[in-house]
């Protein structure tokens, strides 16, 4: 199974959280993981909201040594626009999502945002579970 990464799990697994206690099994397991380059932009900047640029990119290698990392290209970004216009999700969030589409890949994230959307994975309380 092929799982992309989203920012909210790699932020909740940087601090520790419970629920990224749960994730690691996907972000230090088997799975095939991705990222799309929104994941390192949204997570990027997270830390440096809370720490310096030192450490954002210590986290950001982190990403990148553990997950391909998938550009946003034309297919990708045409995709998203269809999800953000039908869907009236966030631009990032719609990219994330195409990305994750494109790769066929389950979206693993805790995003209320995601909720009831298929292929993706939503951690958090008892609603971790694959729609």
């Amino acid at each position: 199974m092929t799982v992309l990464i989203d920012s909210w799990v790699w932020v909740e697994y940087f601090k520790g959280s419970e629920y990224g206690k749960y994730a690691k099994k996907y972000i230090e397991g088997n799975e095939k993981a991705i990222i799309s380059t929104i994941n390192i932009a949204e997570v990027y900047r997270w830390i440096l909201r809370f720490y310096d640029e030192r450490i954002a990119e210590e986290k950001k290698n982190v990403m990148e040594e553990r997950c391909f990392l998938i550009p946003v290209d034309t297919e990708i970004a045409v995709i998203a626009a269809k999800i953000k216009h039908n869907e009236k999700m966030g631009l990032g969030d719609a990219l994330i999502y195409a990305t994750a589409k494109k790769e066929n890949a389950v979206l693993l994230t805790g995003d209320s945002d995601f909720e009831g959307k298929e292929g993706v994975i939503l951690i958090g309380g008892d609603k971790s579970k694959v729609a």
